[in-house]
């Protein structure tokens, strides 16, 4: 199934029409979202259908990653739940760098992006592996399943690292925040 895309520029100027769904964790959403973006993390998702749904019911969704590939596995979900929704091309950091503005929580913390916690575990483990690797020689096997792992995840489009990263408790969603977000999709 192909998933429905729009640019920055064409959702700057219908944002007003749409219910944003930011699917980033919330570290990543505390560092700037789309103004007016919902968040509710990728592994959440299911959970949020009904009230997507209702959202869905009452005009188009949006749904926004880091660059759109979260989003576009989102959409591919809300498809599958016959609830219509568009990703945005290039997510938050095309959004940004096209000069659209992004709101940041007044006293929430900057979190990591996801790649970039990713970029720091996968780079610890091959340096631990190669120390370790010195005094051990089987510790090297540490450096070369990341270094496997690295390229099976660009083959794939996928990151299993950023999956297991993400049930961080940094990256989860604290229970009220969710509800708070769910009811407002439900009811707004």
């Amino acid at each position: 199934m192909t998933t429905l895309t729009t640019d920055p520029a064409r959702a700057a100027r219908r944002l007003p029409q749409y219910t944003v769904v930011d699917v980033r964790t919330p570290g990543e959403y505390a560092s700037g979202h789309v103004p007016g973006a919902h968040n509710v993390p990728l592994d959440h998702l299911h959970s949020a259908l009904p009230a997507l749904k209702a959202a869905a019911a009452r005009g188009e969704i949006l749904v926004v990653c880091a660059s759109g590939n979260r989003s576009a596995t989102a959409c591919t979900e809300l498809a599958g739940a016959d609830i219509p929704a568009v990703s945005l091309e290039g997510g938050t950091t095309a959004w940004a760098d096209q000069g659209h503005p992004l709101d940041r929580p007044a006293g929430a913390r900057a979190g990591w992006a996801m790649e970039r916690q990713v970029r720091l575990a996968a780079g610890s483990l091959v340096v631990l592996g190669l120390a370790v690797g010195t005094r051990w020689r089987a510790a090297r096997w540490i450096s070369a399943a990341v270094g496997s792992g690295l390229v099976f995840s660009a083959a794939t489009d996928t990151c299993g690292m950023a999956a297991v990263l993400s049930r961080l408790p940094h990256n989860r969603p604290r229970p009220a925040d969710l509800d708070a977000t769910l009811e407002a999709l439900g009811g707004a």
